[in-house]
């Protein structure tokens, strides 16, 4: 079984692809086929299905064939973990952030009696 890290880096592995991005940006907006998917990517269909089935690996992407069609559609769990990380980290930057500008304040209005900074 896959731990949190794990997961994070096959998310981030998936989507460090143009074209698997472009994947995952269309399904945003609703499942597809996979001809659907593959019309503006400007590579063949089996290469297509390879970036599928990393999507598919890494947990943001599910397909379904019923007959002759296969049909995907986002799967959020794994982008809700790497979303979840990023803020965790925008959290933190921005708490250091928030101190830094208290200590620069603090230094700007300490200095001696006569007003100059010291």
């Amino acid at each position: 079984m896959l731990n949190q890290h794990d997961s994070l880096d096959l998310a981030f592995q998936a989507l460090s692809d143009r074209s698997r991005r472009t994947i995952v940006e269309r399904l945003s907006r609703g499942q597809a086929s996979v001809s659907e998917l593959a019309k503006p990517l400007d590579m063949s269909l089996p290469a297509v299905m390879q970036h599928i089935a990393l999507l598919e690996s890494a947990g943001l992407v599910r397909s379904e064939k019923i007959g002759r069609v296969r049909t995907c559609r986002i799967d959020t769990t794994a982008l809700s973990t790497a979303e979840q990380w990023i803020q965790q980290r925008r959290t933190e930057w921005d708490q250091r952030f928030d101190r830094l500008g208290q200590y620069l304040e603090r230094l700007t209005t300490t200095g001696d009696d006569d007003g100059t900074k010291g």
